[in-house]
C-alpha cells in the first residue's frame, strides 16, 4: 500500500511537470525560466526607430514579451509596474564584441594544443595559425559578471561575441549580458563568421605584411573550394571544413581604416562575397569608394583625443589630415547615413565603454538623426546578424531585453533605470528615488538663519547652501538612498576643516547630526519651506545648429582638393614639344589634349573652345614613368619565404601618400610599385599613374601586362645580416639559383597536373595554388620579370636559368655590372634599368660605374634611369641628364630613359612615352629644357586632366596654412572649455625601399601597415 501511495505521487509529480512544460512553451527557442508575468504599464514605449506607442503596456512573461501595446490585457496575479512619465526601449546589441571569450593577447602566443582555441580534439588543421575557422565561441564562452555590468550600465542587454584573433576567426555567438550559468546567457552558436587583415598571436613568421595577410586570406577561399569538391578523397583538414560550413553566416571583416575597406571588399567580390566590415571611423574620407562596396559597416565611436596645440611647436607636429580627423570624426556617421549607408555601431575600440553614449549624443549632435541612431544600437546589428526574431526590437515572442529610463535615451541627464535581459532585472538607479528638490529653512548646531536649496535633476539633485547673499557653499552630497553625507565649509576663510553630517530625508525635511570644522557634535535640520520650480524648457523654433566642420579633400591630406581633377580639352600652344618620336623635339608646336587623349600635334590648331595654356618659351613633354618604384605602398616585403609569387602589391596601394604629390611635382606621371628584394622571386608588381586624389584601383593602370620583382644578391641570402637571418633558405648565392629552378619545375609539375585534371574529370581536382599561379604565367609569357641585380656572376646565372626552363627575364634592374654583360643581355631580350650614377654603398656595387646606361645603351639595350627612391624620383629629369655627361648621351636619348624607354620595358610604349595623337594625355609643361637643373612642371596632365599646376600649389600652401590655423584655434578653445587634451607626438614618415621589412605595427582594433597614417610630413 505505502508503495502504491509513493507512485500515486510520483505520477501526480510527472503529469504536473508536463502539464507546465506544455503550458509555458519556449517562444523563438527561448526557454521560459520563470513563467510569472510582469506588466510595465502608462509607458512611452519606443518599439524600434520607428515605432513609438504613447501609454502603453509591456507585458512579459518569463524570458519572453507577451504582449506589447495599449489594450493588453494583463492576468490576475501579474506583478505591475506604472512607468507613466518614463520610457521603454529595446536593450542595445554590440554587434562586435570578445565578451566572455578567453584573451588574446600576443605575449600568449597561442599553438593549436590551446584550449582557448577549442583545438583539444585530434585531428587535421590548417597549415598557418592565423587561419582559425574552427574556433568557435560558444565552446569558449563563460560569463563574465564584471564585464557584463560595465555593458549593462550603458544598455546593452546583448553582444556578439567572437575570439579576435588571426585572419580567419571562426564564428560568433549571441550571448545575453546575464550573470549565473553560461547555458542560460548563450543564445545561439555560430552567429557570424569573422576576418581580418591581422595575424595575431600567431608565433609564424608568414605573414608578415598586409599583402600577404591578403594571399593567404585568398589562398585559403581557394584551398577550401578545393577541399569542398574532393571532400574524402584526399585529406582531412579540420579547418577547411570549418571554413566552408561558416559561409553561409554573415560574413564579419575588421579593417584598420578606410583602404581596409576597399581592400577587404576586393577580396569579397572576387569569391562573391559581400562583408559586412568593422571600419575605423574614418570612412567619410572615402564616401563614394566606400558606399560603392555595397557593403554595411560597424562602426566605432573612438574620436580622437583634443591635441594640445598651445605650444607652437607642438602645433606644429599634429599633421593636416589629423587636424580635421580631429574635427570630422564626430561627423562620419552623419555623413555616411546621409549617403545611404547602411550601419551599426560598437563599443569596440572605445578606452571606457562609458564613453559610449557620450560619443554617441555627439554623433547625433554633428548632425546623425535620432532614428538611424537608435536602429543602429538595436534593429540594425540584430538584422546584419540575422538574430533579429530574438533581440533588437520589442515584439511579442522576443526576449524580454529592455531598458527603462527617465527620458530621451540620448538626451543628456537621461537616467537608465533599470535594464532587464531575458526576463531578469537589473536596477541601475532607483526610479522611486524621492524628489528632495526645495527650499528648506537650515540651522547647523548653533548657527541659524541658513537657507538650503536644493535644485538639479531628481535623480542627481544639486545643493546649496546659503549662509548670507555673498556667501554660498555647494557642499560635497553622497546620497543612498534617502540618507545623505554632506560635507562643507560654512565659513570658507576661517574654518580649517569641513563640517560633516549624516542626514535623512523624512519626506519633508532633513533631520540629522554629525561633527563641525572643530570637532565638535552638531545638529543638522532642514525644514520645508518652498516647493521646488522647474524652469520648463524653452521649446526652441530654430533648426538645431549643428557644429561647423570643414570640407572634404581628396586624398584627405595636405595638398588634397575638395573635388578630383576631371578631364578637359586642352590645347597648349607655341610649346618646344619633345615628341620622342621620329620628329624629334620640335619648336612652336601646338597640342590639342580631348577625352584623355593626344588629338593632334602641330601648328596653328584651331581651339574649338578648348581651354588654351600658352605654351611660348616652354617645353612640354610625356610625363616621366619611374621603372622601379616603392612609394604609395604600405609594405614592400613579404620576407618570411624566399619564394612569394602570391603576394600583389596592388592589394597594399596608398593612394594618400604624399610622396605622389611630390613626384607629379617633379613631372613624374607613372610608376611601377615593385616588391622588395627579400626574395629570390618576390612578389606581383602594380604599375600605376599618380592620380594624386584618386582611390588605389583609380591609380591602377587598366590593361596593363603583369610584372613580378625577382632578386639577386646580399638581399635574398642575408648571410651577413646577423644570426636572427641565418634560419631561411638560400643562405648563399648558389642556394638562390636552386631555389628558382626548383620553384620553375614545380610551376610545371603544377601546370601539366592541371591541365590533366581539368581534361578528365575522373581525376582528382588540383588545388590552385597561387604562388604557382604567378610562376606559370611567366613560363606562359603573360607575366613579366623585373630582376634585382648587380653582379655580373648572378646576371650570368639567371639567363642561363632562364634560358634553360624557357622563360625570358624582361628587365634587370639596379644591373650596375650591366655594362659588363650587355652584350648577352640584348641576345637574351633583356632591358636594362640602372641607376644614373650610384655606387659603393656597399659591397656587390664597387665595380659600378657612372657610364653603365651609356654603356648598355650602345651595345643595343633598351635602358633607363629609375629612382628606387621617393626622393630621387622627385628629380629623375636631372638623373637623365647625367647621361649627357656620363657617356656623352645626346639630350633626346637621355630623356626617353626616363619616359620612352621604360613604357617599352613595361609593355605601355603603345600607350605612353611619347607625344603622338592617339596615346594618353600624359603630358607636363615645364618652364625649361625639361634635363636642366632650373627646370620646373608648370602643369602635370594625366589623361586629360590637371594634377599638379604650380600657381594651384602656391593657393593650396595658402589655404593649408589658413587651414590649419583655424583648426587650431578651435582645439585651443576646445581646451579651454575643458576638454581632455594629449601631447602631440611628431611622426616620420616611413619611405621604403628594396630592403624594408617589419612592414605590421599592432594598434588598437587589429594590426596597421606602418606608414599609413605617416605618409604626410609637415607642410610649414
Amino acid at each position: 500500500m505505502k508503495k502504491l501511495f509513493l507512485s500515486l505521487i510520483c505520477l501526480f509529480l510527472m503529469s504536473s511537470i508536463i502539464h507546465a512544460q506544455t503550458q509555458f512553451q519556449p517562444r523563438n527557442g527561448v526557454q521560459d525560466e520563470r513563467p510569472n508575468y510582469y506588466a510595465f504599464t502608462n509607458a512611452t514605449i519606443v518599439a524600434d526607430a520607428n515605432t513609438i506607442i504613447e501609454g502603453a503596456t509591456l507585458l512579459i512573461r518569463g524570458s519572453v514579451i507577451e504582449a506589447i501595446g495599449k489594450n493588453v490585457v494583463i492576468p490576475a496575479g501579474t506583478n505591475v509596474t506604472d512607468l507613466k512619465g518614463k520610457r521603454i526601449y529595446p536593450s542595445l546589441v554590440e554587434v562586435y564584441s570578445n565578451y566572455g571569450l578567453p584573451d588574446t593577447k600576443s605575449e600568449s602566443r597561442g599553438f593549436r594544443g590551446d584550449p582557448q582555441f577549442d583545438s583539444k580534439k585530434k585531428g587535421a588543421y590548417n597549415w598557418n595559425q592565423a587561419v582559425l575557422p574552427e574556433v568557435t565561441a560558444a565552446n569558449l564562452f563563460t560569463v563574465n559578471s564584471n564585464a557584463a555590468d560595465e555593458l549593462r550600465k550603458i544598455g546593452f542587454g546583448a553582444t556578439i561575441s567572437h575570439v579576435q584573433d588571426g585572419i580567419v576567426r571562426g564564428n560568433s555567438a549571441l550571448v545575453a549580458l546575464l550573470d549565473g550559468r553560461d547555458q542560460d546567457a548563450l543564445l545561439k552558436s555560430n552567429v557570424s563568421a569573422h576576418y581580418s587583415f591581422s595575424k595575431g598571436t600567431s608565433t609564424q613568421d608568414y605573414p608578415n605584411s598586409m599583402m600577404g595577410s591578403v594571399a593567404l586570406l585568398r589562398q585559403t577561399y581557394y584551398d577550401a573550394d578545393w577541399f569542398k569538391k574532393s571532400k574524402n578523397k584526399i585529406e582531412s583538414n579540420i579547418s577547411l571544413d570549418a571554413f566552408n560550413n561558416n559561409q553561409s553566416l554573415p560574413q564579419v571583416f575588421e579593417v584598420g581604416d578606410k583602404l581596409g575597406i576597399l581592400r577587404a571588399s576586393k577580396i569579397g567580390k572576387e569569391f562573391g562575397v559581400q562583408y559586412i566590415i568593422k571600419g575605423a571611423g574614418d570612412e567619410y574620407q572615402r564616401l563614394d569608394e566606400v558606399k560603392a562596396t555595397g557593403s554595411s559597416l560597424i562602426l566605432p565611436l573612438n574620436f580622437p583625443a583634443t591635441p594640445d596645440v598651445e605650444d607652437p611647436y607642438d602645433a606644429s607636429v599634429v599633421s593636416l589630415s589629423e587636424m580635421k580627423h580631429w574635427e570630422m570624426a564626430p561627423a562620419n556617421a552623419a555623413i555616411l547615413a546621409k549617403a545611404g549607408i547602411n550601419f551599426a555601431f560598437t563599443t569596440s575600440n572605445l578606452r571606457s565603454k562609458a564613453d559610449f553614449l557620450t560619443n554617441l549624443r555627439k554623433a547625433i549632435e554633428y548632425g546623425l538623426d535620432e532614428k538611424v541612431a537608435l536602429a543602429a544600437i538595436t534593429s540594425t546589428p540584430a538584422q546584419l546578424m540575422k538574430v533579429d526574431n530574438l533581440v533588437g526590437s520589442l515584439k511579442a515572442g522576443m526576449l524580454a531585453n529592455f531598458l527603462i529610463t527617465s527620458d530621451n535615451l540620448f538626451k543628456d541627464g537621461n537616467v537608465i533605470y533599470e535594464n532587464w535581459v531575458k526576463g531578469q532585472r537589473y536596477v541601475l538607479a532607483n526610479m522611486n528615488v524621492k524628489d528632495v528638490r526645495a527650499t528648506y529653512d537650515l540651522s547647523v548646531g548653533a548657527k541659524t538663519g541658513l537657507k538650503l536649496n536644493v535644485t538639479g535633476k531628481v535623480e542627481k539633485p544639486d545643493f546649496q547652501i546659503v549662509v548670507t547673499d555673498s556667501v554660498k557653499v555647494s557642499p560635497k552630497v553622497t546620497r543612498t538612498g534617502e540618507n545623505f553625507t554632506l560635507s562643507f565649509k560654512l565659513d570658507p576663510k576661517k574654518d580649517k576643516g569641513d563640517t560633516r553630517i549624516s542626514t535623512y530625508f523624512d519626506g519633508k525635511n532633513f533631520k540629522g547630526d554629525g561633527l563641525d570644522a572643530s570637532g565638535q557634535a552638531v545638529t543638522f535640520t532642514a525644514t520645508f519651506k518652498e516647493a521646488f520650480k522647474e524652469t520648463p524648457a524653452k521649446t526652441d523654433s530654430t533648426k538645431k545648429v549643428i557644429p561647423e566642420i570643414g570640407k572634404l579633400s581628396y586624398p584627405f591630406t595636405s595638398y588634397g582638393t575638395e573635388e578630383k581633377p576631371k578631364a578637359e580639352t586642352i590645347l597648349v600652344k607655341n610649346a618646344t614639344v619633345w615628341t620622342n618620336e621620329k620628329e624629334g623635339i620640335i619648336q612652336n608646336t601646338d597640342v590639342l589634349i580631348q577625352n584623355g587623349k593626344i588629338a593632334k600635334v602641330g601648328k596653328n590648331l584651331a581651339e574649338n573652345g578648348a581651354k588654351v595654356i600658352d605654351g611660348t618659351g616652354k617645353h612640354l613633354t610625356n610625363g616621366i614613368f619611374d621603372e622601379h618604384s616603392h612609394i604609395a605602398l604600405l609594405s614592400v616585403n613579404e620576407g618570411t619565404q624566399s619564394v612569394t609569387s602570391e603576394v600583389r602589391m596592388e592589394d597594399v596601394i596608398n593612394s594618400e601618400d604624399i610622396n605622389i604629390y611630390r613626384q607629379l611635382a617633379g613631372g613624374v606621371t607613372s610608376s611601377q610599385l615593385l616588391h622588395g628584394s627579400a626574395n629570390s622571386i618576390g612578389g606581383q608588381s602594380a604599375i600605376i599613374k599618380l592620380k594624386w586624389g584618386e582611390a588605389p584601383e583609380a591609380l591602377k593602370i587598366p590593361n596593363a601586362d603583369g610584372f613580378i620583382k625577382f632578386a639577386l644578391g646580399e638581399n635574398v641570402k642575408q648571410a651577413n645580416w646577423g644570426d636572427r637571418a641565418r634560419v631561411r633558405f638560400p643562405q648563399s648565392r648558389m642556394g638562390v639559383e636552386q631555389v628558382m629552378m626548383d620553384a620553375f619545375l614545380r610551376a610545371k609539375e603544377y601546370e601539366k597536373a592541371t591541365k590533366a585534371a581539368a581534361a578528365n574529370p575522373t581525376l582528382a581536382p588540383v588545388k590552385r595554388d597561387l604562388e604557382l599561379d604567378a610562376l606559370v604565367e611567366i613560363l606562359n609569357k603573360k607575366r613579366f620579370i623585373t630582376c634585382h641585380s648587380y653582379v655580373q656572376s648572378e646576371i650570368n646565372m639567371l639567363l642561363k636559368v632562364a634560358d634553360s626552363l624557357g622563360f625570358k627575364v624582361n628587365t634587370f634592374t639596379h644591373i650596375l655590372e650591366g655594362y659588363k654583360v650587355a652584350d648577352k643581355m640584348k641576345a637574351h631580350g633583356a632591358n636594362g634599368s640602372t641607376f644614373s650614377d650610384w655606387w659603393a654603398y656597399k659591397m656587390e656595387v664597387k665595380e659600378a660605374i657612372p657610364f653603365n646606361a651609356a654603356l648598355m645603351t650602345k651595345v643595343g639595350v633598351n635602358t633607363s634611369i629609375n629612382s628606387d627612391d621617393a626622393e630621387m624620383a622627385r628629380r629623375l629629369n636631372q638623373e637623365a641628364a647625367k647621361t649627357v655627361m656620363y657617356g656623352g648621351m645626346t639630350e633626346e636619348e637621355a630623356w626617353k630613359m626616363v619616359t620612352l624607354n621604360p613604357a617599352k620595358m613595361l609593355h605601355l610604349d603603345n600607350r605612353l612615352g611619347s607625344i603622338k595623337a592617339g596615346k594618353d594625355a600624359d603630358v607636363v609643361l615645364w618652364n625649361n629644357n625639361p634635363l636642366s637643373v632650373y627646370a620646373k612642371p608648370e602643369k602635370v596632365i594625366i589623361d586629360g586632366a590637371t594634377y599638379f599646376d604650380i600657381e594651384k600649389d602656391k593657393q593650396l600652401r595658402a589655404s593649408i596654412a589658413a587651414e590649419r590655423n583655424r583648426i587650431t584655434q578651435k582645439m585651443l578653445n576646445a581646451k579651454a572649455g575643458g576638454a581632455a587634451t594629449v601631447k602631440p607626438e611628431a611622426k616620420r614618415p616611413r619611405l621604403f625601399h628594396c630592403n624594408s621589412e617589419g612592414d605590421l605595427t599592432e594598434e588598437v582594433g587589429g594590426f596597421k601597415e606602418k606608414g599609413l597614417s605617416q605618409t604626410e610630413e609637415q607642410e610649414d
